[in-house]
């Protein structure tokens, strides 16, 4: 597999695709459009891949056959393995190793410098999946658009603008509001030629932002009648979300109120019992997932590598170790240990907020987690313990708590994302990584709205916010969660919608775009914290490491792309910050 994707030319070809998204050399070996949309069925093949083939593929290695392999880049396995990179990058998950897959984003590696691998993932990720996009925009003309195109069409321009806004807020120096002309990236369309290529400066936030928006309006237009069939395909609502999250990062509050209810029709907020169930919590869809994604039995990341490279590999904790009848597989239960939430941010959830239950209680684990480095057999005590968090507590117990030798404590845990398929996905891996992921939650929504109404008018917004955080805890009482580190400049009113943020939308991906557009710092130096010595950093304004950096190769073929400064990495742990 051809490794140097380059954002000069993978988005002026169109190529075909297929359940590997291939890196074909431009110069030869290119099916046309013409050729691709003259093919039987071509059309609906290619619309199809652009959501399946963003889950389960190894995009980056090609698989186990190639170097880098899955076995060396375990996170390579699709859309929502991004989501663990950008919120690694924060302070909301502690990684329990420091050479857990993830840890260059934590960490601040040399590897997200222009001249390595990791930071050519992002680049060839979505360049990759916008040049399928506009594979399939090609196929058309935009102004006559025949009636059983333009679904497809639609569901085209709708992942176009999400994996542009993507990358706008990653690779953007500043965010739209404080700076709508700081640039962001390339922009390449189904129009954009070969030699445009080679001369194609980075956006501007206005510019991108524009680009992005205009998408999202043809989406409407073509996808206005479609009834989708499940939450596996966009529709409207999504294109409302997407307008939503646009219009928060501009930080055009009427709109991104106006646009954030409209998402929300038809959808209802995850009950506790949903949110919580120890089979199917944030593995099965309910009536709050807008949008999402699911792992299938044939997917390339499942069939190969033990399905380790996967989402339920990373962060399910119950997966049964051989000596229990299981595969013994998974990172997060057999390997590095789990990844955890923030001690200070476990600290502030209260007791009467059912999203803390996603998590292993500081104050008890250590109790029932003796072993550092011996890995015995756990004891019966331990498997009671194990039981308050799950109907397998043998499988966790032996696993996550006391038959692994990497010297991490449980407190902390997530177990938010549960492996799926029952006992049966418990012993066997290939089953049980078989989750489904969200994209888009209408939870989202709704603090989106919250957020902007109340910057257009304080006292509304608290209600909604009030409204939204009494169906987690009642005994809710606004105010509680509004600590000001990092930009003092932030209202109380807003880092009380951030913190309510944190906790719902925990590792699904946030972090990051959050802390940059409310121009926050972060805070992993202080008394208790869970994350690694060595990478205890504190910062007033969003760390170098969260504006990433493009392939040092691609300047090579576009002369007018600027890059963004080499991230370095602090020496040493920051003095202890005081709460």
């Amino acid at each position: 597999m051809k490794k140097l994707l380059y954002i000069s030319i993978v988005a002026a070809a169109s190529m075909a695709m297929t359940g590997c998204i291939e890196e074909v050399n431009p110069q030869s070996n290119v099916v046309t459009s013409d050729q691709a949309g003259n093919a039987p069925g071509s059309f609906n093949n290619f619309v199809d891949a652009l959501t399946s083939s963003i889950t389960g593929v190894a995009t980056y290695t090609g698989g186990v056959n190639y170097s880098p392999s899955l076995t060396d880049y375990p996170f390579d396995y699709g859309y929502c393995s991004t989501f663990l990179m950008w919120d690694v990058m924060g302070q909301d998950i502690a990684l329990t190793n420091s050479d857990y897959p993830y840890s260059a984003w934590a960490y601040c590696s040399v590897g997200l410098g222009p001249r390595y691998a990791i930071a050519q993932i992002p680049i060839t990720y979505y360049y990759g999946w916008i040049k399928n996009c506009n594979t399939v925009l090609g196929m058309v003309d935009e102004n006559n658009v025949p009636e059983n195109r333009r679904v497809g069409v639609g569901i085209a321009y709708v992942m176009r603008a999400m994996f542009y806004m993507d990358l706008a807020r990653l690779y953007g120096e500043t965010t739209y509001a404080l700076d709508p002309q700081a640039p962001t990236a390339p922009i390449v369309t189904e129009k954009t030629t070969p030699t445009a290529g080679t001369v194609n400066p980075r956006a501007t936030n206005e510019e991108m932002f524009g680009f992005i928006l205009d998408d999202l309006d043809k989406a409407e237009t073509m996808l206005a009648d479609y009834h989708r069939a499940d939450i596996y395909t966009p529709d409207v609502s999504v294109v409302n979300g997407l307008r939503a999250r646009a219009y928060l990062t501009m930080e055009d509050w009427p709109n991104a109120e106006k646009y954030a209810k409209l998402a929300q029709a038809g959808y209802s907020m995850m009950s506790e019992s949903e949110y919580t169930d120890r089979n199917t919590g944030f593995n099965t869809p309910t009536s709050s997932w807008m949008f999402g994604t699911r792992f299938k039995a044939d997917d390339q990341c499942i069939q190969e590598n033990d399905a380790d490279a996967s989402w339920g590999s990373l962060l399910s904790l119950e997966i049964a170790s051989q000596d229990l009848g299981g595969g013994g597989c998974g990172y997060a239960s057999n390997y590095y240990g789990p990844m955890a939430i923030d001690y200070h941010l476990y600290q502030t959830i209260p007791s009467t907020d059912f999203r803390k239950k996603c998590f292993i209680d500081f104050s008890i684990a250590d109790t029932y987690n003796p072993v550092k480095d011996s890995a015995p057999e756990p004891t019966q005590a331990t498997v009671e313990f194990a039981s308050r968090y799950s109907d397998y507590p043998e499988f966790l117990a032996n696993n996550s708590i006391g038959n692994n030798e990497t010297g991490y404590t449980l407190g902390g845990a997530c177990i938010k994302f549960r492996a799926a398929g029952g006992e049966e996905g418990r012993k066997n891996q290939y089953v049980g990584f078989l989750m489904s992921v969200p994209y888009m939650r209408v939870e989202e929504m709704k603090l989106i709205e919250a957020e902007a109404a109340g910057m257009q008018s304080e006292p509304r917004g608290i209600q909604l916010l009030t409204d939204f955080a009494k169906t987690r805890d009642p005994q809710y009482v606004y105010g509680t969660h509004n600590e000001a580190y990092g930009n003092s400049s932030t209202t109380p009113f807003r880092n009380e919608v951030w913190w309510q943020r944190r906790v719902e939308l925990w590792g699904e991906g946030f972090a990051t775009y959050d802390i940059k557009r409310l121009n926050k710092g972060i805070i992993r130096s202080y008394e208790g914290t869970n994350h690694i010595n060595l990478y205890q950093w504190n910062t007033d304004t969003p760390p170098q490491w969260m504006t990433l950096c493009f392939v040092g190769t691609e300047a090579n073929y576009n002369t007018l792309l600027i890059n963004n400064p080499t991230p370095v990495a602090p020496t040493g742990n920051s003095p202890m910050h005081v709460w």
